[in-house]
């Protein structure tokens, strides 16, 4: 009798060919399966948002700012954020250079990084920023293919000083001093500096910030 009933349990555990146990395993690795597939699935399909975006952060066409309109102009590029001392103490000297140079073709453009380092923690402090050091430029919003394409900037503030051509003429990784930038910009308005070690300035077209109300 004993025997017999071993028989009709060992009958029950084995389905479909295999034993209990054996479709424990085979359930269990269907289950891993799904969801490394819904894990594959969930991170391919789009591209990762970017932000966060902040309320003073514009995106219409009006407001974006794209540095090949300002060909013509002697541009300097300041990479930057607010949570940066360096860069904070950099800004007086570029709202004096705007004034002093403003009637001369020349243009200062702001790349806040503040939305994309630290985890954007400082994005919302751009807006009141900009009021309280009375930046008196535009500030638009970097995001990660400025940051590529130029170079990957390695530390901030970084600054770039275009000519009128839109060619970078120098790079200057730190805090620069005044009396560096105004060289370079006298070097291009009397055009004597080397046009020729120039090369060209990645294009861009970047939201511009508000300044806080």
């Amino acid at each position: 009798m004993s025997n017999k009933t071993n028989k009709q349990n060992e009958n029950e555990d084995i389905k479909m060919g295999l034993t209990k146990k054996q479709r424990s395993w085979l359930y269990t690795g269907i289950f891993f399966v799904i969801v490394l597939i819904l894990f594959i699935v969930n991170n391919t399909n789009g591209v990762p948002e970017q932000g966060p975006y902040p309320p003073n952060y514009q995106q219409s066409q009006a407001d974006l700012l794209k540095l090949s309109d300002l060909k013509g102009k002697v541009v300097i590029l300041d990479f930057w954020a607010t949570w940066c001392p360096p860069c904070r103490k950099g800004i007086p000297d570029l709202v004096e250079l705007k004034k002093e140079y403003k009637d001369k073709g020349v243009e200062i453009v702001g790349i806040s990084l503040d939305a994309i380092t630290r985890n954007g923690v400082t994005a919302n402090d751009v807006g009141p920023f900009m009021k309280s050091y009375k930046i008196n430029y535009p500030i638009v919003r970097g995001d990660q293919n400025v940051v590529y394409s130029y170079g990957n900037i390695n530390s901030i503030p970084t600054t770039f000083v275009l000519d009128k051509e839109g060619k970078v003429i120098a790079k200057y990784e730190g805090l620069v001093p005044k009396e560096t930038l105004v060289k370079n910009i006298k070097s291009i308005l009397d055009n004597t500096y080397d046009a020729k070690k120039a090369t060209p300035a990645p294009d861009f077209n970047l939201p511009i910030i508000s300044a806080a109300k």
